[in-house]
This record gives structure tokens, C-alpha cells and sequence, in this order.
């Protein structure tokens, strides 16, 4: 879908809407570590995305600040993957998909016609539900792998790898066999060095969907741990199930729902101890006291 007929689908969706989207102010913002890269700003405004003629998402608007981890939380089948995909063009990959809407990072519309997906991709990083390093390459090419895809310069190899690694929570885990097989590892192990992939290539903002559902309760914390670290550094944004999850790492989260025959919306959006102590919506309160879901 071009620029043009993304803005023409995207005002029949507001006259047809007729209702302003939910909208929170953006919560705190943290200071980054000194040295540490200043991480991208992302900003969802009036979404709406199709496959096919089936509606899944509308008017989805979402502000993602910098050095902050937004949780998106909501029961299954609401659109929170296919929303987190649309923030770095993995949407379009489908045939039949379509999108209205706006998505923003640092100002910069990452739908925009002279935007790459190639660079939008190598700015917002994705790691997935399930562990995918190349299981025959190297522990060290894993790692180094993004960025020959990005066409990124590695600089000093050595040092990137290590710096990758360290940053995903692995480096004392892996140092003495990095010429050993990505599939040899665990499968927590296995998802922190896709972690450590996409750390590799410096992006702004890293999405992560439902990245410990496979995961045991020790590779899960250490995953968390690794968030905990790594988000003074880029904007995280997480999909998760687990709602003791989201409140230990995020600090907004967005709950997301979704009627029988209608797209998936965003009921609430507010800080984290307010979405979980003091919900505004009904809906929210129920989902997160665990009477539906």
C-alpha cells in the first residue's frame, strides 16, 4: 500500500470512527547510562491494518518514549504481534496485508517513501517467541550475522561480539567456546544470543515478542535481567502473557482487546502501577485481576 492510499484509508477510518483514540501521557522518563546511545522515540498514531478485507487492528494510537519498556499486555488473538510486527515492517512481508496510520520514530515516518525496510529493520530490532539463531554458524558469526544483513560496519569484530554478548547477558556463559555451534546452546541460552544478534547492530528501539514463553522460570529472569540493563540504552517493547512479567519490567503498558467480529483495539494506556492498581477502564481491572483472558 502506498503513502497515498494509506492517508486515504486512514481518513475513512477517522469519519468512520467518530471517536478520538485512547491516548495517555507518556510516563517518566529515565536518564540513559553515561556513554550509553540515546535510543529512538517511537510513536504510533491512528493504526489500523487488514488481511485481506479482514479488519485486525483500528485506530491504534501509542506512544513509545525513549529508555522506557512498554509492556503490551491483553488476551490472545487482540493484534499485539501483529501491531509489534507493523513497527518494524514485518507486516508487509504478508501478501494480502494492509495498513493505515503512521508510525514514527525520532519524527521520521519509518512508511515514508524514501525509507528502506531494510533500514527501518536495522533501527528497530525483533526478537521472537522462539529462539531462531543459525544453528550450524558459530556463537561468534550468530552474533556478527545481523550485521552483514544490515550491510553494517563491524568495526573491531572482537569487540563487537564481546560487547553484544555482555550487553545480552551471556559473555561469561559462552566466552570460552564462541567458535562452538548457536544450536548447542540451551534454549534460554539460545534466546539471548538472538538478543545479543540484535544488540549487535546498535538499534533504537528493541521488540521482543513473548520472548520467555518458552523459556523456565531461571532463563526467564535472566532475560529480565537483561531488559532491566539494556533499556537506558534502547526503547524496549514487550508482548507478554505473563502479567507478573509486566509489571516486573516494564513502566507503561498498554492492554489491548478485542469483541467477537471486531478488530482488535487499546482499551487503556498508563503507567504500570496504575494499569495494575488503579485501572481507569473496567475491562483492564478484570483482565489484570485475572476474571478473563
Amino acid at each position: 500500500m502506498t503513502s497515498n492510499d494509506r492517508g486515504a484509508v486512514d481518513e475513512m477510518d477517522t469519519i468512520a470512527e467518530g471517536v478520538p483514540p485512547v491516548v495517555a501521557p507518556p510516563p517518566p522518563q529515565v536518564a540513559p547510562a553515561p556513554g550509553a546511545r540515546v535510543a529512538g522515540d517511537l510513536n504510533a498514531d491512528r493504526v489500523s491494518a487488514w488481511f485481506g478485507s479482514h479488519k485486525v487492528l483500528e485506530g491504534l494510537t501509542l506512544h513509545m518514549p525513549a529508555h522506557t519498556v512498554t509492556a503490551l499486555i491483553g488476551p490472545s488473538g487482540c493484534g499485539k504481534s501483529t501491531f509489534i510486527r507493523i513497527l518494524n515492517r514485518m507486516h508487509e512481508l504478508v501478501p494480502s496485508a494492509a495498513l493505515s496510520g503512521s508510525v514514527m520514530l525520532d519524527g521520521m515516518d519509518i512508511y515514508g517513501p524514501e525509507q528502506r525496510p531494510t533500514d527501518t529493520r536495522r533501527r528497530i530490532g525483533m526478537v521472537f517467541q522462539k529462539p531462531n539463531p543459525f544453528p550450524a554458524m558459530s556463537i561468534y558469526d550468530n552474533v556478527l550475522s545481523g550485521l552483514r544483513f544490515t550491510r553494517t560496519k563491524a568495526g573491531k569484530k572482537d569487540e563487537v561480539v564481546e560487547q553484544a554478548l555482555l550487553r545480552a547477558g551471556l559473555w561469561n556463559e559462552v566466552r570460552n567456546r564462541l567458535k562452538t555451534p548457536g544450536g548447542s546452546l540451551s534454549g534460554g541460552q539460545q534466546q539471548r544470543l538472538c538478543i545479543a544478534r540484535a544488540l549487535a547492530v546498535r538499534p533504537s528501539v528493541l521488540l521482543m515478542d513473548e520472548p520467555c514463553s518458552a523459556l523456565d522460570p531461571t532463563s526467564t529472569g535472566r532475560i529480565e535481567q537483561t531488559i532491566a540493563e539494556i533499556r537506558h540504552e534502547v526503547t524496549v517493547v514487550i508482548v507478554t502473557h505473563n502479567m507478573q512479567q509486566a509489571q516486573r519490567v516494564s513502566q507503561q503498558c498498554a492492554f489491548f482487546n478485542v469483541n467477537e467480529g471486531e478488530p482488535g483495539k487499546i482499551v487503556e494506556i498508563g503507567p504500570t502501577e496504575q494499569i495494575f492498581n488503579h485501572p481507569k477502564d473496567q475491562r483492564t481491572a478484570d483482565y489484570v485481576g485475572g476474571r478473563f483472558g
